[in-house]
């Protein structure tokens, strides 16, 4: 297993207040080069539900997290993946999220799963945040119902 390094920028701009961490990549969002792409992947729905849009293109994605000032971008820089098994992560470096926390006024972070929360702990000890279930087809723990009432805290002030 080669080591991989993440293919692509965080997404926020300086309006960005909310910055939502996944771990790394999966194979399908490393080809379509962005966030959450794979079909059986349940981030965007989500959205969808919680503030009743529609989200199907990458651009459509792109213009919702603009609009609502949430910043995406993963936990780890580079690491060993199998597939795209988070349980399968060693060798992880961590992104420097001081790119997004000293350009934007970010008032939350929340982050996804609990490999990424392990990881966002590991390389951030002093920082605060907010550990949402999930969203990968691999955690069946939750129900599409259950992801969208953990997530309704990226709406709240």
């Amino acid at each position: 297993m080669q080591i991989l390094t993440h293919p692509f920028e965080p997404f926020f701009d300086i309006k960005s207040r909310i910055l939502i961490l996944g771990s790394f990549p999966s194979i399908k969002s490393r080809e379509e080069n962005f966030y959450y792409q794979h079909s059986k992947n349940r981030f965007w729905r989500i959205f969808e539900i919680l503030f009743e849009c529609e989200l199907k293109t990458i651009q459509e994605q792109k213009a919702f997290l603009k609009a609502n000032h949430i910043a995406l971008w993963d936990v780890i820089a580079s690491c060993k993946i199998k597939n795209s098994d988070d349980k399968t992560i060693s060798y992880a470096k961590a992104n420097d999220i001081s790119i997004i926390l000293d350009n934007a006024n970010i008032e939350k972070i929340c982050v996804l799963g609990k490999i990424a929360s392990k990881y966002f702990i590991k390389f951030y000890p002093d920082k605060k945040f907010f550990e949402l279930p999930s969203s990968s087809p691999a955690n069946m723990r939750y129900s599409l119902k259950n992801l969208v009432e953990k997530y309704s805290i990226i709406k709240e002030k």
